[in-house]
């Protein structure tokens, strides 16, 4: 914005026969204390939406590094919600919202979102294909953000596992499940991923498993499931941060619980 020019300066311009402008060094200038927002100000800083401060010496702060691609699996639908086949995405949940990441987006036939744990970059995808088509999603996300597969979990509800146990792994089949087996496919037959695995336990007495899994849970089982996805969260925050053996050991140990009941 030009400097304003007293209008006394003008008069006496004018009256020496022309305007011409004067010099400008106007002492009266130095009082104007009044501050106006300045279209050429930085904007506030937004630390929600801004990248962590860089790491500590010695770890990786290389901007070009891959992020995680965390998928949790599950059925789309109010009438999937709160049962055991859809606690993959139960897992995603409460992860977004423990690290406050939006999952406001569609890609791939995903709900999509991403965000941080400490200073690595993370996504994550609940595939709306249905079960048996998640590889469809996966493989496309996978493909598209060139994400290497040790760094593609996979979460999901376990039959062999005992209620509200975890079991991480580094890699292996689908063990009947039929939306790892839709994942395997779509990732070119490869197992070499690693995957979270939250134990249902297994139907009661002659149940169809097909019934049992889309079964909600009761509110008993509820509670403890909600403690599964604390130390579920605490566990991924280990496998980004400190690596696949320390998160793997944390999972896999005894809950505090079980311990307590020996």
């Amino acid at each position: 914005m030009p400097p304003v020019i007293p209008s006394a300066a003008l008069s006496s311009s004018a009256a020496s026969g022309g305007l011409r402008f004067l010099p400008l060094s106007f002492p009266s200038l130095s009082i104007r204390r009044r501050r106006k927002p300045s279209m050429l100000s930085p904007p506030p800083l937004r630390y929600s939406s801004s990248p962590p401060p860089p790491p500590p010496p010695g770890e990786d702060s290389s901007p070009s590094r891959k992020p995680w691609l965390l998928v949790g699996l599950g059925n789309p639908g109010k009438i999937y919600q709160g049962t055991r086949h859809n606690v993959g995405f139960e897992m995603l949940d409460a992860i977004a919202e423990a690290e406050g990441i939006s999952m406001s987006s569609i890609k791939f036939k995903a709900i999509f979102g991403k965000g941080f744990i400490g200073n690595v970059p993370i996504m994550l995808a609940k595939p709306q294909t249905f079960m048996n088509a998640s590889g469809e999603s996966v493989g496309s996300l996978v493909s598209y953000f060139h994400i290497p597969l040790n760094q593609v979990l996979l979460m999901y509800d376990d039959m062999d596992l005992p209620f509200a146990k975890l079991r991480m792994l580094p890699k292996g089949g689908h063990g009947g499940h039929n939306g790892m087996r839709s994942v395997i496919k779509h990732l070119k037959d490869s197992r070499d991923f690693p995957r979270l695995k939250i134990g249902i336990g297994r139907p009661p007495g002659k149940m169809d498993p097909v019934n049992f899994v889309l079964r909600p849970f009761n509110k008993k089982e509820k509670e403890e499931l909600d403690f599964t996805f604390q130390r579920g969260m605490e566990a991924l925050r280990i496998l980004v941060l400190e690596g696949f053996s320390k998160s793997a050991t944390f999972a896999n140990s005894a809950t505090p619980s079980e311990l307590l009941n020996r």
